[in-house]
């Protein structure tokens, strides 16, 4: 009997253990953006929590390659640019919860899968290497950022969230602008 009660623990704890090991973790944007559309009634709300999730995790991803070129970049001038990011990107990001937070949206508590992976492969490069990849990405994505930001400014429904858009484009304009000055003096 004591043989049959402790195989059966042992199967029980086999299945259990495999079971939660086997769990895939979730895209922390594609969480919040489900967790979004449960709680939002209208189509016009779940796309302006759409661009709060994407500006959130665009955010993020610059803060931690801010302070990635702090330590991995040769230029001075680059690591003073990454300071610069980590600085206005923390402070919208934190402007960004607080409205997030009045206007019941949730954002994503880590990077998406996406911008990890962007993330990893420019942790991989040092020194000059790191320097022309970096600000290169960020000549690229902040032409991105404010193609997206001008039209959360245009089209967003709730007011707050366009007004929060339209504000931070002088200073995504003034990045590509420092960052293109980079690429200019890198070459």
């Amino acid at each position: 009997m004591k043989k049959i009660t402790l195989s059966a623990m042992m199967i029980a704890l086999s299945v259990a253990f495999f079971a939660c090991n086997n769990t895939k973790t979730e895209d922390s944007t594609e969480v919040a953006e489900e967790q979004n559309e449960a709680k939002l009634d209208t189509t016009a709300l779940e796309d302006d929590s759409e661009f709060a999730v994407a500006a959130a995790d665009g955010g993020m991803m610059e803060v931690k390659l801010g302070e990635l070129a702090q330590t991995n970049a040769a230029s001075a001038d680059v690591k003073k640019f990454g300071k610069t990011m980590v600085d206005d990107h923390g402070k919208a990001g934190e402007e960004l919860k607080a409205l997030a937070q009045k206007k019941n949206f949730s954002l994503p508590a880590a990077l998406s899968d996406d911008k990890q992976k962007k993330y990893d492969d420019l942790a991989k490069k040092k020194g000059k290497e790191f320097d022309e990849a970096y600000v290169s990405f960020m000549v690229d994505y902040h032409k991105e950022d404010i193609s997206e930001f001008e039209e959360a400014a245009k089209d967003a429904k709730d007011p707050d969230v366009k007004a929060w858009a339209a504000g931070k484009i002088p200073t995504l304009k003034h990045h590509l602008e420092m960052a293109e000055g980079l690429k200019k003096t890198d070459k």
